[in-house]
């Protein structure tokens, strides 16, 4: 196996693609686009501290260390659920915001994971090697059971500390073995009022000017102390000035700007459509459930505010793939791919494949995946159920979820004391069975086999009143106990989640045969096409793998008006309304006179980044937080497809707001103190 970090600034990348445009993995920064353009050549130690300083949340969002006593910074909607799950009816710390005073105040989060890579290796041949020749099952086998020993190996029995991951690149065109420091000890340390973090709700979702600050205060701890960490970023209050360089060092989640023009065209028709469908009954579900009373609106916050999010993106997708030159555009592109190539089999292949997935489409969605059970207690159940018979094969053969390289934090799920609502789960679990009956028909054996003749508000009512599995105590004891304790629970919804048990496995297997192992196999080999055209000057899809980005601060023209980059916490007041979405809390009204409402609030910029990027920083050449970013235009949606510069900007939380706040509105001179702001010496 060959270490890749080394060649991050050796190798000088041809970089085809657009100024600004690109998601890149640290082994490969466009080091000539960035000469060129700005000026500047990071060396192997900035790339190393970046790195090292920048940090993954294990559940889907980005961070960075902004001390060396471990103290993340990330984005308030990004803890969300660590916050909600130390609230209660009692103490509303997600709408009441909250600050520790003291190390000894920092609240341990339920089931917070940070990951900090260390080391990428390239695995491309190993995983290469075990493949060739092979399709369908025996190829999905013989890729999972390499990854299981590559990950296993470098694990080295170091669970606790160490997490690994066989990632795919370049749509299986190369494999990268990223290891990560894991920090599973996590605690809160700050967090705003829900109505300042999220200010302007919905509406001001994925638009610009915004006036948000959706920052939070994470710390990463070891042996019940706070982290001593070698790298970490300062805040520079200065911020960026338009034009300078900014860089976003974080893990965007997905995108598809490698699919072929079949793959789209499912995306667009089948996929997109149905999930804005189930999205927008599931919105107006959760907004019918928080009318219920102040208790019933705090137990769905953070469900709603996903949702709605969710519904947003989809759509702003959605129309991005139905804009026809898009389509021109990226036939061209597989045109010239498919003209380089030997053969335009691969992309027959993928074709043909997509028949597949239309036709399993919905028995896989709901039964293979089991999303016709939302419900906590359901996925408890599903956990237990397959740890029980996954865990005492051999490491190689499991699920891969369930391999050694995983269970910590399939653990710290599981064994999560944050409350369960059993009104709530019924609520979620009916609609869902509902459609699970609406999509699959009365008819459908596996159906007849749930239901047994109930509706779904009986049903969702007897698992749930029937169930022990909100007590995390319950949960540990039959995890523990492994599969003969699993085996003699007659817990409801064990008892269903082994009825659909087989099922479920024979769904999963069937798409895993002739969809994933198909698009796997032929992506490989469209791939190499790519490599052979445009070498490494391409970047890959993101993977929920550290890249950076570069940008600069700047604004954009709409419709023939000027958006300027910047807003000023004079602005927030100014747009407040004192009523939701705009309503200010109480601190902040109170402190208006002290702060200086001329400081700058967020900005925009044109770094590329997508969901996941969440929590970033925001970089200057100097490795200085000069923001964080928490959100994209209304143009960015289609980012997942494409990158357009004139029009796609990053929406940060500017450094100096920052400070601001935690100073003047929430005293928190301590954590000012210690984020040792660049200039405050």
């Amino acid at each position: 196996m060959k270490h890749v970090l080394a060649l991050a600034v050796a190798s000088l990348v041809s970089v085809s693609a657009s100024a600004a445009e690109g998601m890149w993995t640290l082994d490969n920064l466009p080091t000539r686009a960035l000469q060129s353009a700005y000026d500047f050549s990071p060396d192997a130690d900035w790339v190393r501290n970046a790195m090292r300083s920048s940090v993954r949340l294990a559940g889907g969002c980005s961070g960075s260390f902004v001390s060396d006593e471990g103290l993340v910074l990330t984005n308030a909607h990004c803890i969300v659920g660590c916050v909600q799950g130390l609230s209660s009816a009692e103490e509303d710390r997600l709408n009441d915001g909250f600050v520790a005073g003291s190390r000894a105040e920092e609240l341990q989060c339920p089931a917070e994971e940070l990951n900090v890579l260390q080391e990428i290796t390239d695995v491309t041949d190993r995983i290469a090697k075990v493949t060739a020749g092979k399709s369908g099952r025996e190829y999905i086998d013989a890729r999972n059971a390499e990854v299981s020993r590559i990950e296993d190996a470098c694990v080295a029995g170091e669970a606790q500390e160490r997490r690994c991951d066989v990632v795919s690149l370049y749509a299986g065109g190369q494999h990268h073995l990223y290891a990560y420091k894991r920090y599973q000890d996590v605690r809160l340390v700050f967090s705003p009022e829900y109505s300042v973090g999220f200010f302007g709700g919905d509406p001001d979702n994925f638009n610009f000017p915004r006036y948000n600050l959706d920052m939070g205060l994470l710390r990463a701890y070891e042996n019940g102390q706070p982290a001593k960490v070698e790298h970490h970023f300062r805040l520079n209050p200065a911020g960026a000035q338009p034009g300078e360089l900014t860089m976003v060092t974080g893990h965007p989640g997905r995108t598809q700007r490698q699919l072929t023009v079949a793959q789209l065209e499912r995306v667009r028709d089948l996929d997109l459509i149905n999930s804005l469908l189930l999205l927008a009954e599931r919105r107006a579900l959760l907004a019918q459930y928080s009318r219920g009373g102040e208790e019933a609106a705090r137990q769905a916050q953070s469900d709603l505010t996903f949702t709605e999010n969710s519904y947003k993106v989809f759509r702003g997708q959605l129309q991005a793939l139905l804009d026809p030159q898009v389509f021109a555009a990226k036939r061209r592109e597989e045109a010239e791919l498919r003209t380089a190539a030997e053969s335009s089999t691969p992309w027959d292949e993928i074709a043909q494949a997509q028949q597949v997935r239309r036709t399993l489409y919905y028995p896989h969605m709901l039964i293979g995946q089991q999303r016709a059970f939302d419900s906590r207690y359901f996925q408890f159940a599903s956990i237990l159920l397959r740890g029980g018979d996954e865990r005492p094969k051999p490491n190689a053969e499991r699920l891969p979820e369930f391999q050694d390289a995983g269970l910590t934090r399939l653990e710290q799920t599981l064994f999560s004391k944050s409350p369960v609502y059993p009104e709530f789960e019924t609520v979620k679990l009916t609609h869902s069975l509902t459609k699970f009956r609406e999509l699959l028909g009365t008819d459908h054996p596996t159906v007849q086999q749930v239901f047994g003749g109930r509706s779904p508000e009986a049903l969702a009512a007897e698992l749930v009143n029937g169930t022990r599995l909100g007590d995390a105590a319950e949960r540990e004891r039959l995890w523990r106990g492994g599969k003969a304790a699993v085996d003699a629970s007659q817990d409801p919804f064990i008892r269903l989640a082994r009825a659909l048990d087989a099922e479920s496995r024979a769904l999963r297997s069937r798409f895993e045969s002739e969809v994933d192992a198909v698009e796997g196999r032929n992506a490989e080999s469209i791939a190499r096409t790519r490599f052979a055209r445009y070498g490494t000057g391409v970047y890959p899809d993101a993977t929920f793998t550290l890249r950076l980005s570069y940008g600069e601060v700047r604004g954009w023209n709409e419709l023939g008006n000027d958006i300027a980059p910047y807003t000023r916490i004079g602005g927030l007041f100014e747009r407040a309304t004192g009523f939701a979405p705009y309503a200010l809390p109480q601190r902040w009204l109170d402190a208006k006179d002290r702060l200086d409402l001329d400081t700058r609030f967020n900005f925009v910029s044109t770094n590329d980044i997508i969901g996941g990027n969440s929590g970033s920083p925001v970089i200057n050449r100097n490795a200085e937080v000069v923001g964080l970013a928490f959100d994209g235009n209304i143009h960015s949606l289609g980012g997942s497809f494409w990158y357009d510069e004139t029009l796609n900007r990053t929406v940060s939380v500017h450094s100096a707001a920052m400070i601001e706040a935690l100073d003047k509105v929430y005293g928190a001179t301590h954590l000012v103190e210690e984020i040792d702001p660049v200039g405050a010496r």
